[in-house]
């Protein structure tokens, strides 16, 4: 049985914003070490309905999105990060591409930290209703390139 974590000050707005995009790094490169670095071992991904989550811990996160990358060729752009040491808490806007689909998805990710500025929960939230039958899934209308979004 391992000593539970001391207690330590809430992980700065920069800290949160670094860890994910070293987060989203990690899910590119399809590392564990680089996802070790950000994520807590029992990390927790809450994903849309029918996406057969929640993902549980570290090394299952690596094999789902390791598939996604390799089926798919799928890959991930933060667009923005934003971030609130208050409460422990950042979110993500962020592209990703599926060129073996077709298709590109846009949606937000919420992440929790722990006391040891590791994360330790996401919840992924789509744009839209996922629909695999269009070739990309955004928010109608919405100006994506005019703002600076990865198309």
């Amino acid at each position: 049985m391992t000593s539970p974590q001391p207690h330590r000050a809430a992980p700065s707005r920069d800290h949160m914003e670094t860890a994910v995009r070293r987060y989203f790094d990690a899910c590119n490169a399809v590392d564990r070490d680089l996802f070790a670095r950000v994520l807590a071992e029992d990390v927790v991904h809450y994903l849309a309905v029918g996406m057969r989550g929640p993902i549980v811990g570290i090394d299952p996160a690596v094999e789902r999105w390791g598939a996604d990358v390799a089926a798919n060729s799928s890959s991930w752009v933060v667009d923005g990060v934003f971030a609130d040491e208050h409460t422990r808490t950042a979110v993500c806007e962020w592209t990703s591409f599926k060129p073996g689909l077709g298709t590109v998805l846009r949606g937000v990710e919420v992440y929790r930290f722990n006391d040891a500025g590791l994360i330790d929960e996401v919840r992924v939230y789509y744009a839209s209703r996922r629909d695999d039958t269009v070739p990309a899934n955004e928010l109608e209308g919405y100006p994506y390139a005019e703002r600076g979004f990865a198309t």
